[in-house]
């Protein structure tokens, strides 16, 4: 199924939304995405809590089916990649190096979350830059948690966003999306085991919601009379 795009501005440069939960930075031809969470299952059930398996393999094969679309130069990861200590499971770990040996030119860097100063830097064999944030590039910063950095504009994570649509028979749909506002951009959680959490709209904020093969963009909030 192709990649569905949608065209943005963002920090004086040409980018691409896509449905995915990713973001395409057209001139430099980066791939951005937020939130991997790799081996979170694992962590979950080596403390006992029963999940389903797959979800790293979901994840990858998503990310593969962006690749092959875009053949991007670079993969940047706007924190978490690895959710815990308990994501170097073996069968993860196997997971990610045999990903990595299909995309082995791809440069991939990693801006520091918060679960990934307590899961420990990804393997040496998985070729993954770490930067601490905010990593300038350009008129740029990549950041893990949402934050205006001087100067720049700001591409980030860490909260997951969900937007909660309703339709005209009471019922409700809570779908990812991306939250978009002046000199901040905020990204879906990539995984495929990460969930959704609220935020505070404004007027004049964008917000494009994910549902399944389709972007849709939330009509903005009126400002107050």
């Amino acid at each position: 199924m192709p990649v569905a795009r949608l065209p943005v501005e963002f920090g004086g440069a040409p980018w691409e939304l896509l449905t995915d939960g990713a973001a395409y930075w057209i001139d430099r031809r980066w791939l951005v995405i937020a939130d991997a969470h790799f081996g979170k299952a694992a962590a979950f059930r080596a403390r006992g809590v029963p999940v389903p398996q797959g979800t790293t393999s979901e994840t990858l094969g998503r990310l593969d089916k962006l690749i092959d679309a875009l053949e991007p130069a670079a993969l940047v990861i706007l924190g978490d990649f690895l959710h815990a200590r308990e994501a170097h499971a073996p069968a993860t770990l196997a997971a990610l190096a045999r990903w990595r040996g299909r995309h082995t030119t791809l440069d991939i860097v990693l801006v520091e979350g918060n679960h990934d100063l307590s899961a420990g830097r990804p393997p040496n064999d998985l070729n993954i830059e770490v930067v601490p944030e905010p990593w300038r590039v350009d008129a740029l910063a990549f950041c893990h948690h949402p934050q205006f950095v001087p100067g720049a504009a700001v591409l980030a994570g860490h909260l997951h966003p969900a937007v909660r649509l309703y339709g005209r028979a009471d019922d409700s749909v809570r779908l990812p999306c991306f939250w978009l506002r002046e000199g901040l951009a905020v990204l879906p959680a990539f995984g495929a085991f990460t969930g959704g959490a609220r935020f505070e709209r404004e007027p004049g904020d964008r917000v494009v919601a994910l549902a399944e093969s389709r972007l849709y963009e939330v009509p903005p909030l009126r400002s107050a009379a």
